[in-house]
């Protein structure tokens, strides 16, 4: 038998899929099937919010209810993911598990640079933190998420002046 492995998603009930990860795992185990289900694993992706000033770090999962496994299609392979509790079948038609393209896998940056987010948009107006120019307020003119910065146009002397701080630095004022 010398088919290669290929990735299938299963659907399971959402808040599921780490238990889903974990039985399969445990029946691949005790049957001893590592040949044919090699991997599996739940799509996240690391996030970094920052709101008021404050940076929270966490994992999100990227498609909530689903799982991927990576595995050689057999009769014994796909009954014993489907016949697994939380997992409700497999993506394809009429469940028939259908594999995912060397480009679909590629494209799923699983687990890739972790996301930034903030709570503030170009045009919002912020209060600076924790530089020289504390409690200055601004209005927002671009957002540089790649670098974690932004460029806020302060009014200093009556006078508007461009500046660039980190994104923690800024925090939105309510309207």
């Amino acid at each position: 038998m010398s088919q290669t492995a290929k990735w299938y998603v299963i659907h399971t009930y959402s808040g599921y899929e780490n238990k889903v990860v974990q039985n399969i795992e445990k029946v691949v185990e005790n049957r001893k099937l590592h040949e044919q289900i090699q991997e599996i694993q739940v799509p996240t992706e690391h996030v970094t919010e920052i709101v008021d000033g404050k940076k929270k770090e966490f994992e999100r999962k990227v498609f909530p209810g689903y799982v991927l496994v990576k595995m050689i299609y057999t009769d014994d392979s796909w009954a014993v993911v489907r016949n697994t509790r939380g997992v409700t079948g497999f993506v394809g038609p009429g469940s028939k598990p259908t594999p995912l393209s060397d480009k679909e896998v590629a494209a799923m940056g699983i687990n890739s640079k972790p996301t930034i987010e903030v709570n503030y948009k170009v045009g919002d107006t912020i209060r600076v933190t924790g530089t020289n120019m504390d409690g200055f307020t601004g209005v927002v003119k671009n957002i540089d998420l790649e670098n974690e910065q932004v460029e806020v146009l302060v009014s200093m002397f009556g006078r508007e002046t461009p500046t660039t701080i980190a994104l923690h630095q800024a925090v939105k004022l309510d309207d």
